[in-house]
């Protein structure tokens, strides 16, 4: 079972569960608490339809359906308490607490009732599911397909000791990248997929869920320069610590079985912060297209009058995991302005039209990608997306701008705040050690903080 059927099977037993608490709450409550005769109003066919959608949206918040492939017992018995708890309480203020009962006491009861039956119902199918799924694992029925990079005696020690676990922590070896010349000490037992200079080739080739790199911690520079290649694609990455790394507390283990590994890009936002900022971003951008379509209207009618050429300008920018997609602006410059290959845009940049350089210093021609946000290319706040002419350009100046496709590019940034539109490579890459800080500092609030001045330079007209 692939990640997308996991979690559709997960909402949806989820979805009956809450369903057939608030039945059996319902008759409970009409029952036994007010002594009546047991009659179905309207309200509770709103509630039985309305309040299974409101836990599926707490879960989805809580982060429960966030990779759900990697899900085990204690992490399903934690979440479920904790959503169940958050949810009832929540209910319970909003729609029991002005119900009429003969003792307060009963208050007490219905809580409990409704959390013991909420819970019950909501954990055993997820517990079976889940044992079920992580005994899988454990005997090698199902895994994640990993690659070791390396393929020297570390290697093979690290390959061996994982093989050997009892029982098995899910991975399954695929091949190995050679880093060396010389060493190929693993060719006995996994295929050679190739040299890590064509890493990237050999990951687009290859369904790869982890990699482990074979490396002491401690060799710094190489260690670098491969996690900064791979920060980009979707894959959990690993490293074998040293004496070091298991003291400073770095290691961190999730299972007793597991191999004794440090993961090198857990997420730096809690799962229901990236929830909640993804549901922020569609209800936002979504009442943002609604409210503003007079202006979308009438910036229309300027772009078009201002100079031949199409109303939007479509560009092909590298997105989250290195995936394209084509960003929507209004147009702001002349029609065949790179006709010559790419160029940057200055602040006397002749290519730019007058109603362009309105646009421009007020990011009103930025407007249209609060499309690319709903359709999920984009988010509100995330590092600029850029062409790949200039990616291959900036990563010579510092690799590390390849960080940037961690998360999904936005229309407005903290490096686009301070920099505005960078009219060379090295503005670039002082615009990027902000978005870089940006991705290591992530919040709901920071994003919040960024929009806030993004909004003042709009009505400033103050950008670059």
């Amino acid at each position: 079972m692939n990640q997308k059927k996991r979690t559709i099977f997960l909402v949806i037993f989820d979805y009956l569960a809450a369903f057939a608490a608030w039945f059996l709450f319902y008759v409970y409550r009409i029952l036994l608490i007010e002594e009546n005769d047991l009659i179905f109003k309207e309200g509770f066919f709103i509630g039985i339809v309305i309040i299974p959608i409101a836990w599926i949206l707490l879960y989805t918040l809580q982060g429960t359906y966030h990779e759900t492939l990697r899900q085990y017992r204690l992490k399903t018995i934690k979440q479920t308490l904790f959503g169940s708890v958050i949810g009832v309480t929540i209910l319970f203020f909003i729609l029991l607490l002005d119900d009429q009962v003969y003792l307060y006491q009963q208050y007490y009861t219905l809580f409990l009732v409704l959390f013991c039956l909420h819970f019950g119902l909501t954990i055993i199918p997820r517990f079976i599911a889940t044992t079920i799924h992580v005994k899988k694992i454990h005997s090698n029925k199902i895994g994640f397909s990993t690659v070791i990079i390396g393929g020297s005696k570390k290697a093979c020690e690290i390959y061996n000791d994982i093989i050997h676990l009892k029982p098995s922590s899910g991975h399954r070896f695929i091949g190995y990248i050679n880093i060396n010349g010389s060493d190929f000490d693993l060719n006995d037992k996994i295929p050679y997929l190739g040299h890590i200079d064509n890493i990237d080739d050999i990951i687009n080739k290859v369904d790869v869920d982890e990699v482990i790199i074979a490396l002491e911690s401690s060799d710094h520079e190489r260690l670098k320069g491969i996690i900064t290649n791979l920060a980009a694609y979707n894959i959990r990455v690993n490293l074998i610590p040293d004496t070091y790394d298991i003291l400073s507390g770095q290691v961190q283990m999730s299972s007793i079985f597991g191999a004794l590994l440090i993961r090198t890009n857990d997420s730096y936002m809690p799962d229901w912060q990236f929830a909640t900022k993804r549901i922020l971003d569609i209800v936002i951008s979504s009442i943002a297209i609604v409210v503003l379509l007079p202006l979308y209207i009438i910036l229309a009618i300027l772009v078009k009058t201002s100079s031949p050429g199409p109303i939007f300008f479509k560009q092909e920018r590298i997105g989250l995991n290195r995936k394209p997609f084509s960003i929507i602006k209004y147009r702001t410059m002349f029609v065949g302005s790179e006709k010559d290959g790419p160029q940057l845009s200055s602040s006397n940049d002749k290519r730019i039209t007058r109603i362009g350089k309105f646009l421009r210093k007020t990011r009103l021609d930025e407007f249209p990608q609060f499309w690319n946000v709903i359709i999920g290319d984009m988010s509100l706040v995330g590092p600029r997306p850029e062409r790949q002419f200039y990616i291959d350009k900036i990563s010579e100046h510092d690799p590390q701008y390849l960080y940037l496709h961690k998360v999904r590019p936005g229309i407005t940034s903290w490096g686009q705040v301070k920099f505005g539109y960078a009219e060379n490579v090295e503005q670039m890459v002082r615009r990027m050690k902000y978005d870089l800080l940006y991705i290591r500092n992530m919040s709901i609030a920071l994003d919040i903080k960024i929009m806030f001045y993004t909004i003042a330079i709009i009505f400033k007209g103050k950008g670059k």
